[in-house]
């Protein structure tokens, strides 16, 4: 399926067939099972805490579409070859490794299998729970002997104790006895097959870059078993052939039931079952329980990984399994507190919003010490690499929402920060330069055009620290850590651009390629300068803040970083001079020096079979067009908004939003954010609906891969940022909001400086009050307001900002016509 184009009739309120997935504004519900898109659902209840995850696989293991259980950075790595060779190229690739499955509970009944795809299936329901985090499934199944048995199922991987899943099972035999079997296991699927050697189908045939890389090798090697009976507990160790990294499962086992019951455990290198035979009578219970735990390490024996596994179901045996799911609903208690919205009227919108967001947790809540990778650990989409998505789209929700996951996240790349010292001098740049995508702090992306030559990241990276830090106050990490970033990153700008002396100067930025993948390798790219020319001024800021307010933090950071204050001039000097592209013709920002030269890609008679383009298209007839994957100078609009006038945003919102192809998901919440903004309000309502249901209707045909976590994040920013209005400038606070018209309210928090208030939004006014701590200061409107814990402020409202027509009008399809005299002309290229 390709994106939905925004004048398309598909482009509808509601993008799921309700009879299937009845509205529930606190569950996501499946009311009848279907093998048709198992990739999918496998997806949208995947379970996972930013360290472990489990896909939404059947407890039976078959069908299905990718088998997946994922640990954040436990990986494997490999020699990357190149076709033809060039000095600086990324060498070494790292790819997420499908971790043993512990998910795998097989029933027999009569000896009979329950395989869903062929089952006599009287009642279904399967349901994701956002308050509790517990997958659930209740199924009534008529077997081949005519006898009907009722299973109901729960999973949940723990918030609260990071190594741990559990998972029950429940079968009640309902007309007469029958033997029930239940084969308990671990399993060691090796890359690209299932138990029986069947070819996942995830690995279909063709060039498809998002997916991950597979393995023509093994990559687990077995180091050692282990099997308690006094428990029925099983334990498998492996190390990973060419990372290194290890890795420790285990299983704890658990059944309660009246009727007779034997047990057997078998430990193989690749498998552990625990198998209970029982006797069932009717209308007797049969309950399983399964609790597992996992480690990893990037280098400490299996051996010890498996102690710890241990101690962590020795512990959860102690405190009992009542505790684990009690605990559960406690920190999900506490995350909606902070990060729920609320959409007045809008259960449907209430319903995937809260799917969306609790995505979020599900990716970062404990990657303590890892990054939060595209996909999180629901997919082996993009190889489990983390990317600039993070910081853009998933660190403002952190940040306003969850402030200690923000600064994890954070320290993650400060951590990284002597692998980005390495890869600049390996791209002859002074500083550091991060890698655009990675897991262990190398670049892995084999293609520079569209990868490495996004030096944007450094100050994505940047910004994503600077707004943390001034949203919190957390002078505390500035100091000893982010200060580090900003400097090191400030020395690579100032380094990669170069002056022309026009004028009073200029500072130029050649051969990069901004967020926009479908143009590569450009001269400043307006999105770059304008982000560098941030990152530039922030780290001049903080070491003069350090100089001035902490003189012996700066006296250390100066002698670490031997940085000479001559520097700190010189970001200043480059940030002002620093060359942002505009056309006075056309009234715009061209996207790079160049842009306007190019012609038109025709989007509009572009066979619907021929999107998503990168799947079509060689990548040089793509760069060769004035056409977009994702929205690059609209990105720069929202978040420098403060360095555009609203004349200079709407004038380039309405020339790059036709030739959006929205390709990356990463592109309709912001295309929503700036058109809220603007006055396009039917248009940001469009744009976000898209961004809300981009895996919950798979509208990007790759929701199999597993959750586009930057896309979860991005749609609280639209909610909040864009209909919301919020803005943060540099520690400047502000609310202008967008209200959809059939919106009856809009609900949302943010922490702001150890304050949480709460901001209610109706057409007529705007509420601002108190949960936690002692208030804020903001701007409403342009009217100072001082908000305290003592009572709520209202603030009247007058409208809800510029009103606008439903679409801008037809941009550069039109014949525009350049500074020179020529048109720019629309066409399709024919592959």
């Amino acid at each position: 399926m390709t994106p939905v184009p925004r004048d398309s009739p598909r482009h509808v309120s509601d993008y799921l067939d309700r009879h299937r997935w009845p509205v529930d504004r606190w569950r996501l519900v499946e009311r009848f099972y279907s093998a048709d898109d198992l990739g999918r659902t496998e997806t949208l209840f995947a379970l996972g805490n930013g360290y472990l995850g489990l896909r939404g696989n059947v407890e039976e293991g078959r069908e299905s579409y990718a088998h997946g259980t994922f640990v954040n950075g436990f990986h494997e790595t490999w020699k990357i070859n190149h076709a033809e060779e060039a000095f600086g190229f990324a060498r070494v690739g790292q790819t997420i490794v499908n971790a043993p499955d512990a998910k795998v509970i097989r029933l027999y009944v009569d000896d009979e299998p329950l395989l869903l795809p062929v089952a006599d299936l009287i009642d279904y329901e399967r349901s994701l729970d956002f308050r509790t985090g517990v997958l659930t499934r209740e199924i009534v199944w008529r077997t081949p002997a005519g006898k009907r048995v009722r299973i109901r199922s729960e999973r949940m991987v723990s918030f609260t104790q990071r190594h741990l899943a559990v998972m029950t099972f429940e079968v009640t035999v309902l007309d007469a006895a029958a033997p029930i079997t239940l084969s308990c296991q671990l399993l060691n699927r090796q890359d690209g097959e299932d138990e029986y050697h069947v070819r996942a189908a995830a690995m279909g045939e063709g060039a498809d870059p998002r997916k991950a890389e597979r393995f023509g090798r093994r990559v687990l090697e077995p180091q050692l078993q282990d099997v308690d009976e006094s428990c029925a507990r099983v334990l498998l160790g492996y190390r990973a052939a060419e990372s290194g990294m290890t890795l420790g499962v285990g299983a704890d086992h658990t059944i309660e039931t009246p009727d007779p019951v034997q047990r057997r455990m078998y430990v193989e290198e690749d498998m552990a079952k625990v198998v209970y035979q029982v006797d069932a009578q009717p209308g007797h219970t049969i309950r399983l329980t399964k609790v597992a735990a996992y480690h990893t390490s990037r280098g400490v024996p299996a051996r010890e990984l498996l102690d710890r596994c241990r101690r962590t179901l020795d512990r959860v045996d102690g405190e009992g399994i009542g505790r684990q799911f009690s605990d559960q609903k406690a920190w999900l208690d506490s995350f909606w507190a902070r990060a729920d919205v609320e959409i007045g009227g809008q259960d449907s919108l209430q319903q995937a919003m809260r799917w969306n967001l609790f995505q979020v947790a599900q990716a970062s809540a404990r990657a303590e010490g890892a990054g939060i990778p595209a996909k999180g650990v629901t997919g082996s989409g993009y190889g489990g690499h983390y990317f600039w998505d993070t910081e853009i789209y998933v660190l403002p929700f952190l940040t306003y929402v969850y402030p200690q996951l923000a600064r994890a996240a954070l320290r993650f790349r400060y951590n990284m920060l002597p692998a980005a010292r390495r890869r600049a001098r390996d791209l002859s740049q002074r500083g550091a330069l991060f890698p655009w995508r990675t897991i262990n702090g190398e670049e892995a992306s084999a293609y520079y055009a569209a990868g490495t030559a996004q030096y944007h990241i450094d100050a994505d990276i940047s910004y994503a620290l600077s707004r943390y830090v001034d949203a919190t106050g957390d002078t505390d990490f500035l100091m000893r850590e982010a200060v580090d970033i900003l400097v090191e990153t400030a020395r690579m700008w100032a380094d990669l651009g170069f002056w022309r002396n026009e004028g009073a100067g200029s500072f130029h930025i050649h051969g990069v390629t901004g967020p926009d993948e479908y143009t590569t390798v450009v001269n400043d790219n307006l999105f770059t300068n304008v982000m560098a020319r941030f990152n530039l001024r922030r780290a001049a800021r903080a070491v003069r803040e350090l100089e001035s307010a902490w003189p012996q933090a700066y006296a250390r950071m100066m002698a670490r970083l031997d940085l000479d204050p001559d520097e700190i001039d010189e970001w200043e000097r480059a940030a002002e001079a620093m060359a942002i592209p505009y056309d006075e013709h056309l009234g715009i920002h061209p996207q790079d020096s160049h842009f306007l030269e190019r012609e038109v890609w025709d989007l509009a008679h572009t066979p619907a079979e021929q999107r998503p383009l990168l799947l079509h298209y060689h990548p040089l007839v793509i760069y060769r067009f004035q056409v977009l994957k994702q929205a690059d100078v609209v990105l720069a609009l929202y978040l420098q908004g403060d360095q555009f006038t609203v004349e200079q945003k709407r004038n380039d919102f309405e020339y790059y939003d036709p030739i959006t192809t929205g390709d990356s998901t990463l592109s309709a919440v912001v295309q929503s954010l700036i058109a809220a903004e603007v006055g396009y309000s039917d248009l940001a309502v469009r744009y976000f609906t898209e961004a809300l249901y981009v895996d919950l209707a798979d509208l990007h045909g790759n929701a199999s891969d597993g959750v586009h976590v930057a896309s979860t994040g991005g749609v609280w920013s639209a909610l909040v940022s864009g209909f919301g209005g919020f803005r943060d400038y540099n520690g400047e606070f502000s609310i202008d909001p967008r209200l959809p018209a059939g919106w009856d309210s809009l609900t949302y928090r943010v922490m702001l400086r150890g304050s949480r208030l709460r901001v209610r939004v109706s057409a007529e006014s705007i509420e601002l009050s108190v949960e936690q701590g002692a208030g804020a200061k903001l701007s409403v409107r342009g009217k100072i307001v001082h908000v305290t814990a003592k009572e709520p402020v209202v603030v009247p409202l007058d409208g809800q900002g510029p009103a606008l027509g439903p679409t801008p009008g037809p941009g550069p399809l039109d014949g525009v016509r350049r500074a020179d005299g020529s048109i720019i002309t629309a066409t399709v290229p024919h592959p």
